[in-house]
């Protein structure tokens, strides 16, 4: 009886070991990210912004002409808190009255990539890790900013890293593969996006077909333009920005870039008379993660909090948006070890890859109260379109017959 009580215990050992293993490695990566060797107690944040509570309308609509959605990639709670402590004990996040969580999974892997992370997200079906805008047997599947273009509203991309990176990618491409980057780009000219913001500018001109299309994005009425001054100050209704050739700079280096190319979106998109879509990536949480910098990710995170912020200003005086916050998955399995303190930040990390840990998720609006509790990602795309007042999903899925949590 000892022997096999012994047994037991030294199988279910080698079980759990097994799956850590397979938890920590199983995300597989397409990208390249900056090499930072930084790897600080102390963050350096010199960049705090003041937390102003706004008033919101009396009464909120039951229904949201507009839908704001911020993904901070990589972002778990302990990047929230981290961000949270680093300004000083604020955020505007704080501001939200419902939040709840997202489980992550892919159809692949139980620990998801950005790929398969936004696809969830824009079109409430799982698929494979790596898959853009395609199921699980690689056929193409309505985004929620396509459905808003077939809707007449307004749709609008803004991202930190490239605008053909994973995550962005996955709300206007269709591709097999996210390292398709040239085919993402030439994507954009098959739809009607008003104003996209991000780096990658690279895969629009330097081409290897030799394809200059950012010269087709003009003859199509956009505005292009290549560096923050010029976006901020253009007055097109129609704009392609870029802020970089691959990527955005990190924070402090691109100066705000995100929390502008922000602002410039909704001033483009507020116009619209039947309302808009947009999305809006902090994409270089997930880098620090990946780096197993602390400074790094907080930076990122207060630069994203620093945008939510514009937004939700935006959406209390409108009364008419649903804003919501999450993430694609967490990275770097960070956590804020013993010792640590509103000064100093001891970190630590599990891992330099992606975690399948739960995802928070905050929600403002017209609708907001549909994101209370835990439940898949695929249903963050179902509770937009039922806020958008959709009841029937054959109405916005093509008749796919995707049940409420996209399975």
């Amino acid at each position: 009886m000892k022997l096999n009580t012994l047994n037991t215990k030294k199988q279910r050992v080698l079980r759990w070991m097994v799956l850590l293993t397979f938890g920590l490695h199983t995300a597989v990566y397409s990208q390249n990210y900056p090499n930072t060797d930084t790897k600080t107690n102390q963050y350096q944040n010199t960049s705090f912004h003041t937390v102003v509570e706004i008033p919101e309308m009396p009464k909120l609509p039951k229904t949201a002409k507009n839908i704001i959605l911020l993904i901070g990639d990589g972002m778990g709670s302990a990047q929230v808190y981290a961000g949270l402590t680093a300004n000083k004990g604020q955020l505007n996040l704080m501001q939200f009255p419902y939040s709840g969580y997202s489980i992550t999974t892919s159809a692949s892997n139980y620990i998801t990539d950005s790929a398969a992370g936004g696809t969830a997200l824009s079109t409430g079906k799982k698929t494979y890790n790596g898959a853009i805008g395609v199921d699980t047997a690689g056929t193409p599947i309505k985004t929620i900013l396509e459905i808003a273009e077939e809707m007449g509203k307004g749709t609008g991309l803004v991202s930190s890293s490239s605008i053909t990176h994973a995550t962005p990618a996955s709300f206007i491409a269709h591709q097999p593969e996210r390292g398709m980057q040239e085919e993402i780009a030439a994507d954009f000219l098959k739809t009607d996006i008003d104003v996209f913001i991000g780096g990658g500018k690279k895969y629009f001109d330097q081409r290897t077909d030799s394809v200059n299309l950012l010269k087709e994005l003009e003859q199509q009425g956009y505005t292009v333009v290549d560096n923050l001054p010029a976006i901020e100050s253009c007055k097109a209704d129609k704009i392609a920005g870029f802020i970089g050739t691959e990527h955005g700079d990190k924070m402090p280096e691109r100066g705000n870039a995100l929390t502008i190319s922000t602002q410039k979106a909704l001033e483009v998109l507020s116009n619209k008379m039947n309302g808009f879509f947009l999305m809006v990536e902090g994409s270089q949480i997930d880098w620090g993660g990946h780096a197993n910098n602390s400074d790094y990710l907080v930076a990122e995170m207060i630069e994203f909090d620093e945008a939510i912020g514009r937004v939700l200003e935006f959406a209390k005086k409108d009364g008419e948006t649903l804003v919501i916050v999450t993430a694609d998955h967490e990275t770097g399995g960070y956590a804020i070890n013993p010792g640590s303190t509103m000064d100093t930040i001891i970190p630590a990390f599990t891992t330099d890859k992606h975690t399948a840990a739960l995802i928070p998720v905050f929600a403002y609006g017209p609708g907001a109260e549909l994101f209370r509790g835990i439940y898949e990602n695929t249903a963050i795309y179902w509770k937009m379109v039922h806020a958008l007042g959709f009841d029937k999903k054959e109405e916005v899925s093509g008749g796919s017959g995707a049940g409420e949590n996209g399975e």
